[in-house]
């Protein structure tokens, strides 16, 4: 059997176009979304679910990894949310939103009778409270923690005021709050649904001290409160020790509380190991299933769910490093890598190769964006051209990890050298654990000059994918291009049309160009479950709440 006739189950594909709202009244919600009916009876279940890490933080605003996200996603929530069937914004913490005609206002009414775990109330103040503590982020804050969303969004902080597409959050009412923007933002509302906008607790936010990052997790700076989070989601947060972390069903929750009372995440970093623990029934499901246990669970009968690619892995060159500012050098990179092998021998099946950053099944997806192709000879060409002496350049890679876009790091790794070592490159490798900062490595001002990362889409719009990797100068590339920048800038405020798209595209041929970095693969990411599960919500974008899970009595 291949590992393409075992599927059991399948995620469904998001939606391909949003409703944005954007000079016009949103449709209104329907009675079901707006006003969900709580649960009958109380949970009484208890699910096990193995991650292939620890989270790096629990304050959504500063922590970016899936792994963090996957916890935050039960215990907070946002205004907007995301329909698992279409893909497009309905309501959660907010009811309803208008928009004013120019698109730089919307008005959202909130929903009523919702509070916080701490007893405080979800209402207004509450709201821009969140808001305003975003956009007010200090520098050094920032610069601590490297899994903030907000500027990737926004562009810029309070002390850029001027730069920000974010000008004011302020309550109408106690329900009602108006955000301003200083310029249409095409895809804000689905930027809202990102779990970096998810609202905390006034209370616990500022008990927590959540902008002083005096504590430790292995050797990632969190605060006080990014380890205790305080949301209005169906799950509260009751521990998180060195294995795991355990939510409890949330009972004063405004929704459906499903089937489970208590949720622990527990983690093993090696994918055998996740394996062995859903055979020995110690868990009841993992996430990033890899080619070496896929046939194995095939073999064994246990289900398969398989998301819809909605990510990009890719081989990060930094410029900053002087022999990566020649094109030549990193265009013979890239036609070092043989992509075919990479994705056939690390990847599950179906997945696609990539030859830029947007997905193909997005608006702005270039069919005619260049690509050198694998050719060795070639590339030897270009580094004689260049005059490459054999410099060594730096490779990060991380270590004792998993994510949905990078299955086998080390090996990925292994396989990239060989092939770049192959045409001359004087390849160092500096291997990195995952919770030893990994992120904050690869994505700062540094001597990396090569890294394997990827980014996991969290909402249907190229702009997910091109602002926060290519919108400015950053950390991770040294990449400088004010004319895609400004085109970024320029296309997240077109309406959704032809035009927008045609400049999306006209960005991902033009990145392509310049090999700031080497998309590899649009990886298929795939969940493992015991027959205890008669269903999952698995979703491209990893919205995945737990009360949706369906276990067997």
């Amino acid at each position: 059997m291949t590992r393409r006739t075992a599927i059991k189950a399948g995620a469904v594909l998001l939606g391909l176009t949003l409703t944005s709202c954007t000079g016009e009244a949103a449709p209104p919600p329907s009675s079901s979304a707006a006003t969900p009916t709580p649960s009958v009876s109380n949970p009484t279940a208890t699910f096990k679910f193995g991650t292939a890490s620890q989270p790096l933080g629990l304050d959504p605003a500063l922590a970016n990894d899936v792994e963090s996200q996957r916890v935050t996603r039960q215990v907070l929530e946002g205004l907007v949310g995301v329909n698992q069937t279409t893909g497009e914004p309905t309501p959660l913490l907010a009811t309803e939103w208008t928009a004013s005609a120019d698109g730089r206002s919307y008005t959202f009414k909130l929903r009523p009778g919702v509070q916080f775990h701490d007893g405080s109330p979800f209402n207004a103040e509450a709201v821009c409270t969140n808001f305003e503590r975003w956009f007010k982020f200090p520098e050094a804050l920032r610069r601590q923690a490297a899994g903030s969303t907000f500027k990737g969004v926004f562009k810029e902080h309070s002390d850029q005021a001027s730069l920000s597409v974010f000008k004011a959050c302020k309550a109408l009412s106690p329900l009602v709050i108006r955000i301003d923007l200083t310029e249409r933002f095409t895809g804000f509302l689905q930027a809202l649904t990102l779990p970096a906008f998810a609202i905390s607790s006034p209370r616990a936010l500022a008990s927590g001290r959540a902008d002083v990052l005096s504590q430790k997790r292995g050797s990632q700076a969190i605060s006080a409160y990014a380890t205790r989070p305080v949301g209005t989601g169906p799950y509260r947060f009751s521990a998180w020790d060195s294995t795991s972390v355990t939510l409890v069903s949330n009972k004063h929750y405004w929704g459906d509380r499903g089937q489970i009372a208590t949720i622990h995440f527990i983690t093993y970093d090696h994918p055998q190991t996740r394996l062995q623990a859903l055979l020995d029934g110690k868990i009841d499901g993992y996430d990033a299933v890899t080619v070496g246990n896929f046939d194995q669970l095939v073999k064994r009968g246990k289900q398969i769910i398989q998301r819809d690619p909605f990510s990009v892995m890719y081989l990060g060159m930094n410029q900053e490093v002087a022999v990566l500012q020649d094109l030549k050098v990193r265009q013979a990179i890239e036609l070092a890598i043989d992509k075919d092998t990479l994705i056939r021998r690390f990847f599950i099946d179906n997945t696609a190769q990539a030859s830029q950053f947007v997905p193909p099944k997005l608006s702005g997806f270039n069919n005619n964006a260049p690509a050198l192709g694998h050719d060795p000879a070639k590339a030897k060409e270009l580094l004689a051209e260049a005059g490459y002496k054999g410099q060594p350049l730096k490779f990060y890679y991380p270590m004792n990890v998993t994510r949905p876009y990078l299955p086998t790091p080390e090996k990925i790794y292994a396989e990239i050298s060989r092939q770049l070592t192959e045409v001359g490159l004087n390849v160092r490798p500096v291997p990195v654990d995952w919770t030893d900062g990994y992120l904050q490595k690869v994505q700062s001002p540094g001597d990396h000059a090569l890294h394997l990362l990827g980014w996991n889409g969290s909402y249907s719009d190229a702009d997910n994918f091109l602002g926060p990797l290519f919108g400015e100068k950053n950390g991770e590339f040294g990449y400088q291009d004010p004319q895609v920048f400004s085109k970024i800038n320029r296309a997240r405020g077109l309406p959704d049309g032809k035009e927008r798209t045609e400049q999306y595209q006209t960005i991902n041929a033009q990145i392509a160009e310049t090999v700031p970095a080497v998309p590899i693969a649009f990886p298929i990411s795939a969940l493992a479950l015991s027959d205890r599960v008669i269903s999952y919500p698995a979703s491209p974008v990893l919205n995945e709440v737990f009360t949706k899970v369906q276990l067997r009595p």
